[in-house]
């Protein structure tokens, strides 16, 4: 994504070229606007053929495509088998800039930008239909275009418009990476997945029965008792376990740990199996995996930090005994990349400390720290999680002085974050994003006698999303980049916090692993220009998800 904070210009035209795309009564309107947006250039067009017209301006243009919601567009141009280098997508600039404002949680739709443009009454947001071409009342392609040029203005009046702009782009081009990896999809085995099942829960079980070695477990819990305990109800078994004379607050496995009772062990059992069939058994792949290709759907931006969520899937939530059911095809290999140590490196890099600066600029950051924590590399880390995170037990104060006094501008930056939080005032990330206000329910409990605990516990959530947020736009970037540089017919697969896997054909190992480096240290230069930090991103070449841990 080189030059993403302000467009590569187009043929000459300027520092932006747009085209923007309207979906209006059945037709599309496809038009042409330069640099100033409006008015708007060109007559409108309504092509017979959406995903031809988009291919002829893309080869011919390499334009920034504009449209109310990716989600509701490029799913469609991609079953076509049309791809859009970049574009920008109104929804999410719109959440961005509206909590930038203050304004957290707004409608962020086009048709509500729109209408609060011209003092209308704002319509509340709508789902998204991925895959169609039409949205609730539509706007115009003028109306389309007339919103991108007030966003616009809205980000060049900001304090720091040139990282707002990356962020702008970072996030709209993580929307056309998460529309392609639901089309493209992972390679996921469904006879090595079905082996798999059956080997841990047994043959698949008819609709409304458990899975042998599930009902089996189920049989020892309920022999534990005395009696018959359904383990998957919270309140039978916490009923159970009081008529045995032990009272729990919840089933949460770190709970049970604690309780001697014979029923501790086959319920932990049946609880870990028992998720695994829920979340990614055989009802999970009849859903989410087609054509051998498991198709998630991203949110992206779904988390307040900017981190990605799923509508459905659970792609962030892959366990480490299902990655043996990822395969790469034949005569095709995974590349498999993650980040290392990324949240502490993005603070050494924001806080500018020169101290914590040079121990990133190692392979292993914990180790390098070690020295300044006689020695103890776990030390290290558990002062940099605390710093992170307002960790406050156990060694945590007396480590955290440690770092107070070797890495001040640090440990100053998260302070400052976490103080920021406990006064009710925003924070943000280095490109921009903004921490959702405090609620009126919090302003209450801040005024009582809870007030303290309630202001700490935001000072957390503040201390942590100045580097969570911007780690995630790190992430972003990265995405965009590595998005840029993959060689045809190489495709971006999955994507969780700080990790990436490619699928690419055997001959194209070395190069994708090449420009997965090349990604780290643009989306590094990006964000945080000449920085000592370094940003580690080990790439492995694996027929198998699981042989890449």
């Amino acid at each position: 994504m080189p030059g993403a904070g302000a467009g590569p210009a187009a043929r000459g035209r300027g520092p932006y070229q747009f085209v923007v795309v309207a979906w209006h009564s059945g037709d599309v309107h496809v038009v042409v606007a330069g640099e100033t947006i409006l008015p708007v250039g060109g007559s409108p067009r309504r092509p017979g053929d959406l995903a031809g017209a988009v291919l002829d301006l893309e080869r011919a243009e390499r334009p920034r495509w504009v449209w109310a919601e990716t989600g509701e567009v490029y799913p469609a141009l991609l079953g076509a088998g049309v791809r859009v280098s970049r574009c920008h997508d109104l929804a999410l600039t719109e959440s961005l800039l509206l909590a930038h404002e203050g304004r957290y949680g707004e409608p962020r739709s086009a048709r509500a930008a729109h209408a609060r443009l011209h003092g209308l009454p704002v319509p509340d947001d709508e789902p998204s239909v991925p895959g169609t071409l039409f949205a609730p009342e539509p706007l115009s392609a003028e109306a389309v275009a007339e919103v991108l040029a007030d966003q616009l203005r809205r980000v060049e009046a900001l304090p720091a418009p040139g990282r707002f702009r990356l962020l702008v782009a970072a996030e709209s081009a993580g929307a056309l990476v998460a529309a392609e990896m639901g089309h493209d999809g992972m390679p996921w085995r469904e006879d090595v997945h079905d082996a798999l099942l059956t080997d841990l829960l047994g043959p698949r079980p008819v609709h409304g029965m458990r899975p042998a070695k599930l009902q089996a477990l189920a049989d020892e819990v309920a022999a534990a008792f005395g009696h018959q305990v359904n383990p998957d109800s919270v309140q039978q078994l916490v009923k159970a376990f009081k008529g045995a004379g032990v009272a729990l607050k919840s089933t949460r496995s770190w709970e049970l740990k604690r309780v001697e009772h014979p029923a501790v062990a086959p319920l932990l059992a049946y609880k870990e199996l028992a998720r695994l069939y829920s979340f990614h058994g055989w009802v999970w792949a009849d859903q989410w995996v087609r054509g051998g290709r498991f198709r998630p759907e991203y949110v992206v931006g779904g988390v307040v930090s900017g981190r990605w969520a799923t509508s459905g899937g659970g792609a962030l939530q892959i366990p480490k005994v299902m990655r043996k059911v990822v395969l790469a095809d034949p005569g095709s290999t995974l590349i498999v990349a993650d980040a290392a140590q990324l949240e502490p490196r993005v603070l050494a890099a924001m806080a500018g400390d020169v101290g914590l600066a040079r121990a990133a600029g190692e392979i292993d950051l914990y180790s390098a720290l070690a020295r300044s924590f006689g020695g103890q590399r776990d030390h290290a880390k558990i002062a940099m999680l605390s710093a992170m995170y307002g960790g406050t037990s156990g060694d945590a104060p007396k480590l955290l002085a440690v770092m107070r006094q070797r890495f001040p501008r640090a440990y100053q930056f998260v302070e400052d974050a976490a103080k920021a939080g406990e006064e009710g005032r925003l924070v943000r990330s280095w490109l921009g994003r903004t921490s959702p206000p405090p609620s009126a329910g919090w302003r209450e409990q801040v005024s009582g006698p809870e007030g303290g605990r309630a202001a700490r516990d935001r000072g957390r959530f503040t201390r942590n999303f100045v580097v969570q947020a911007t780690a995630a736009e790190w992430a972003l970037s990265l995405l965009a980049v590595l998005r840029g540089l993959l060689p045809d017919p190489a495709r971006l697969v999955f994507f969780q916090h700080d990790e990436v896997m490619v699928h690419c054909p055997l001959d194209q190992a070395e190069e994708v692993i090449a420009a997965v480096g090349a990604a780290a240290a643009e989306a590094t230069r990006l964000l945080f220009g000449s920085t000592p930090v370094r940003f580690p991103m080990e790439a492995v070449a694996v027929d198998c998800y699981a042989d890449a841990k």
